[in-house]
Parts: C-alpha cells; sequence; structure tokens
C-alpha cells in the first residue's frame, strides 16, 4: 500500500479536486482504525451483564447492573478530559501523530481487560483495575473521534465534506455491529465455545482479539502523512500555541461551542445511545430476550441502516447539515415512547400482553421506599415491607405503577385481580423473616407467571422481523443525527483550534449525555417502577436540542474550512 505524497510547501488545499487513491487510502486508513477502537470501547457495553457478575460480586442484582453500567459509563465520563489532552496536541503538534497515539492506547488498555483477574480471584482490586482500564479508554476515545473527523474533512473536496467524513460517523456503529458479531460467533455453539464456557472464560477472547486489532490499525495509520491544512498553518506559522485559551477563553468561540453543544451534539447523543445501546439492554434485560438472539437481531439492524450514515452525509451536502440533525432529534422525542412500547409487543408478546391485562400496582407508604439502587451493597432492601416488595419486583424487571397508601399500611402487589401483601419485618427476626420473605417472594412470582410475567420471550413467539423493523428505524434516527455532525462541526470552527474546540462539545454530550443514559435510563426505572420510565430523559434532551438548534445553530454546508 503506497505512502501519502503530501508537500509542506502546498499553499492551499485545492477547491475541487476530484477523489484520489490516497484519498480512498486515508478514508480507509482513518476510519478502520477508528472503528476499531469503537469495537474496543463498546466490547464492554456488550458484555455488561457477565462484567457484572466477574467483578462486582456481593451487590444485589438491581444494584450490580447498575453499577456495571457505571463502570461502563467511567469511560465516558473521562472522554472530554481526553479530548483536552489530545485535542491540544493535535492543534500544536498535528492530526496524524496525535491519532496514532490514541489508537495504542485504547488497543492496549482493551487487549489487558482481556487479562484481568475476577473479583473471585483478587477481591476488591479486579473492579478496580477494571475501573482503570475503562478511564484509559475513555481518553483515547476522547483524542480519536476528532482527529479522525477533522483530518479526513481537511482532505475532502469541497462539496462532499459530508459524505467524506460520514465514513468516520459510521465507525460507531461499525465498531459496535463487529463486537456484536464476534461476540455471537465466540459464544456460539457453532465455535465450541457455547454460553456456558463463554460465560466461565470465553468472554475474554474479544478482548484480547484487540491485540491483532491494534496491529493492523497502526500499520495503516502509520502509512499516512500530516493533513494539508494542517501543514499549510505550520508552513504560514498561524498554528496556535494556545488552543484551550483561544477555543474556551475567547466568548466569539466559546459562544460557538455552547451553540454546538446544545442545539446538536446534545440530542445527538442521546438518540444515538437510545437507538443502539439502550435499545439493547431494554431487549435483554426488560423483555427478557436471550442474549444471542438480541445480539442477532440487533446486528441484523445496524447492517441494514448504516448505509444511511452515508446517505445523510452526501444528502447534507446537497441540502444543509442542521435541518437533518434536528430533523432526526424531532423524530426521536416524538416516537421513543410508542417505539419502544411496539418493541415489547413485538419481542415478548407474553409480557405485552400481561402489561395490558393485569398490570401491577405496589400499594405503599411513599416514606417507607427506597429507590432500589445502593451502590456499596449495604441495603438488602428488606428493612420495611415496600423494599421487599419492590426489590421482588426489580429483580423481575416486572412493570409496575405506584399507589400512595396511608402511613403504616403494610406494602402489598396487586397483580391484576390478586392481591399479595408483604410480611412486616419489624415483627420478624432471624430464620423466622427469612422465611417470610422467601415464602412472599415465592407467591409474587407464581402470581405474576400465571398471568404472562417473568417467563423468558418465547423464541417462536418473538415477530422477529417486526423487531428488526423497529431497530432499525431507531438506528435510522441515530444516521440522520450522526451522519452530518462531523462535517457540521469541523465546518463551525477555525482550522488552528479545529481539533479542539470541536473534541471538547462532542465528547462532554457522548460521554457525559449519551455514554451515561444507560445508567440513568436503569436507575430511573428501579426508581420508579416502570419500564418505560427511563425515555423520558432522551426525549426531553431530544426536543431541547430542536429548539435550540432551530434559533441558534448556523448552516454551515457551504462554508470553507481552510481558515
Amino acid at each position: 500500500m503506497p505512502h501519502l505524497e503530501t508537500r509542506d510547501d502546498i499553499p492551499a488545499l485545492p477547491k475541487h479536486h476530484q477523489a484520489t487513491h490516497s484519498e480512498k487510502l486515508i478514508i480507509t486508513a482513518s476510519s478502520l482504525g477508528t472503528v476499531f477502537e469503537w469495537y474496543d470501547f463498546y466490547l464492554y457495553g456488550l458484555l455488561t451483564a457477565i462484567i457484572a457478575a466477574k467483578f462486582l460480586t456481593g451487590l444485589n442484582e438491581t444494584t450490580s447492573f447498575i453499577m456495571a453500567l457505571l463502570v461502563f459509563a467511567a469511560g465516558f465520563i473521562v472522554r472530554p478530559f481526553g479530548a483536552l489532552v489530545f485535542g491540544r496536541i493535535g492543534d500544536m503538534v498535528g492530526r496524524r501523530y496525535t491519532f496514532i497515539v490514541t489508537l495504542l492506547v485504547m488497543g492496549l488498555s482493551t487487549f489487558l481487560v482481556g487479562c484481568l483477574p475476577t473479583y473471585e480471584s483478587v477481591g476488591v482490586a479486579a473492579p478496580i483495575m477494571l475501573v482503570v482500564l475503562r478511564m484509559f479508554q475513555g481518553l483515547a476515545l476522547g483524542g480519536e473521534y476528532g482527529g479522525a473527523a477533522t483530518y479526513v474533512a481537511e482532505h475532502a473536496p469541497e462539496g462532499k465534506r459530508g459524505l467524506y467524513t460520514s465514513w468516520i460517523q459510521i465507525t460507531a456503529t461499525a465498531g459496535l455491529a463487529m463486537a456484536l458479531l464476534i461476540v455471537i460467533l465466540v459464544r456460539s455453539p457453532v465455535t465450541g465455545v457455547g454460553e456456558e464456557a463463554f460465560r466461565d472464560w470465553g468472554w475474554r477472547v474479544p478482548y484480547l482479539l484487540s491485540g491483532l486489532f491494534l496491529g493492523i490499525g497502526l500499520w495503516l495509520r502509520l502509512k499516512l502523512h500530516e493533513s494539508p491544512v494542517f501543514q499549510k498553518m505550520k508552513a504560514e506559522g498561524t498554528s496556535s500555541k494556545r488552543p484551550l485559551s483561544e477555543a474556551f477563553g475567547e466568548w466569539k468561540n466559546l459562544r460557538i461551542v455552547l451553540i454546538a453543544f446544545f442545539g446538536a451534539i446534545a440530542g445527538q447523543a442521546v438518540v444515538w445511545y437510545t437507538g443502539q445501546l439502550y435499545a439493547m439492554y431494554f431487549l435483554e434485560k426488560m423483555l427478557k430476550v436471550d442474549g444471542l438472539t438480541a445480539n442477532t437481531l440487533i446486528i441484523i439492524a445496524l447492517a441494514c441502516a448504516t448505509p444511511f450514515f452515508l446517505f445523510f452525509g452526501w444528502l447534507s451536502d446537497k441540502i444543509g447539515r442542521k435541518k437533518i440533525i434536528l430533523a432526526g432529534c424531532a423524530l426521536a422525542a416524538l416516537t421513543m415512547f410508542p417505539a419502544f412500547k411496539a418493541l415489547t409487543a413485538a419481542a415478548n408478546p407474553a409480557l405485552a400482553r400481561a402489561q395490558a391485562n393485569a398490570p401491577v400496582k405496589v400499594l405503599a407508604d411513599a416514606a417507607q421506599c427506597s429507590s432500589q439502587f445502593d451502590p456499596v451493597g449495604a441495603n438488602k432492601f428488606d428493612g420495611t415491607s415496600c423494599d421487599i416488595v419492590k426489590n421482588a419486583l426489580a429483580k423481575a424487571a416486572v412493570n409496575y405503577e405506584n399507589v400512595a397508601a396511608p402511613a403504616g399500611t403494610l406494602a402489598s402487589i396487586q397483580i391484576g385481580a390478586t392481591t399479595v401483601v408483604a410480611p412486616d419485618p419489624a415483627r420478624l427476626s432471624g430464620e423466622e423473616r427469612k422465611a417470610a420473605i422467601a415464602a412472599f417472594a415465592a407467591q409474587v412470582t407464581s402470581d405474576l407467571a400465571t398471568v404472562g410475567y417473568l417467563g423468558k420471550a418465547n423464541p417462536d413467539e418473538i415477530d422477529r422481523p417486526l423487531v428488526v423493523a423497529i431497530l432499525f428505524y431507531l438506528v435510522l434516527l441515530v444516521t440522520m443525527v450522526y451522519g452530518p455532525i462531523a462535517a457540521m462541526l469541523v465546518e463551525l470552527f477555525p482550522s488552528r483550534i479545529r481539533y479542539t474546540s470541536m473534541s471538547l462539545p462532542y465528547h462532554i454530550g457522548n460521554g457525559w449525555l449519551g455514554g451515561l443514559l444507560p445508567a440513568i435510563g436503569f436507575a430511573m426505572v428501579a426508581a420508579n417502577g416502570d419500564i418505560y420510565y427511563g425515555f423520558w430523559y432522551p426525549v426531553i434532551v431530544a426536543a431541547a436540542t430542536c429548539v435550540i438548534g432551530l434559533i441558534f445553530l448556523p448552516e454551515t454546508y457551504k462554508r470553507s474550512i481552510d481558515e
């Protein structure tokens, strides 16, 4: 594969050059390396339930799952700091050098996750090491995206930036799909591993494979040379010596950063993470679809929808970026609730019938009820009758409505026409108390099962074409908001501080608003009892982005990026 031919005396980017072999190499090397980084990053998301079992033992089931999501979110939390560190380097030293370093950090961190001892082997040191590696992954990803998007955009012909950078936009979904495919292959009986062995040791294999992908990514990226726009700045002496203070210390640029964040990135982030990651968790955790089936249905939907990243990137070159992004946010805000309720009916019809015909209500004194989330694992949720009731329902991931009862009333569960009263823990102790709680849980389990709750989704009842169609629609919304956004962010900021300026708001939005969405969504569900309650978060953020974007966000698709 030949080296790119670039020269330091290039005065400016050609305005109407056609795609060359070098540009195809640029897109391939930049995109494929970023695919590998997203693969590394999202492996954890796919294996959250297994990670919880291996590294977070000792917590109750609900708390363990939410804590596992928070460990997943740790990588997102540090992404803005990676954006600051690597964005500054990218604007001062160069785009190419920076995203070679980010690929190296990401690949090594992921490989080491596959080598970690479990909680059973080394105790609390295991989750600590896991969090540290997740944070290194987040730092690397914080520098990767801005570098890849900027590098490709600065090589793109005028009028084709949306199309060219949409290849970078594909990478997040492609990395997720790649991770899904490898997880499916490894856990499949066809490979000789199977589900039981996968949960025991096979989960390490996808992590260890990242060492191979790291080698391929580095080989490709080492063939690249620096962006001509950056070369031009260096030759003219116009590159920034203080990109952080220029980007965020001067109101003229800070104002654009804030508009980009609230008027585009925030909505894009919550739509992306709801349409892909949260949908996957919802299928497995709430709708009880087995992991292999859920992963397979999602990867089919991703494969069908992924070309639309390119379509909307191309379309944004013709009609503009703003209207496509905001249209995707508006559609998401309007259709999120009906889409996921339709997903319930298609993926687990028995559950949908039970919700309609035998709704579950918790009648309790609110003062006795806790949120069912305890980060330190000290609360066994057996101190009050309300906690006993809600703990039983939280473990079963059963949708319920809260009904206020007079103070001092023993909590009860109403399942259709049947009412089951919880034991009073204040009047019981020791083995008698444990036996009473166990008997209550068994009775609730039996009554729920009788009307259609609790059972795993019946594979014969799953309407697979409809499930794929709904998932496809959710990912299509993702392609609308995400396909054009890299080009828009590149066009919003001057080249001397572009890497820094676009990276920080992007990673605050996608790292914090988006990355924390699964944990926040499931915590909201655990506190409220309504399995759809967590969707208020993305709906409100997407709606707010529509309003702010319509008023303040400029259109950028005809701007030059050479200055």
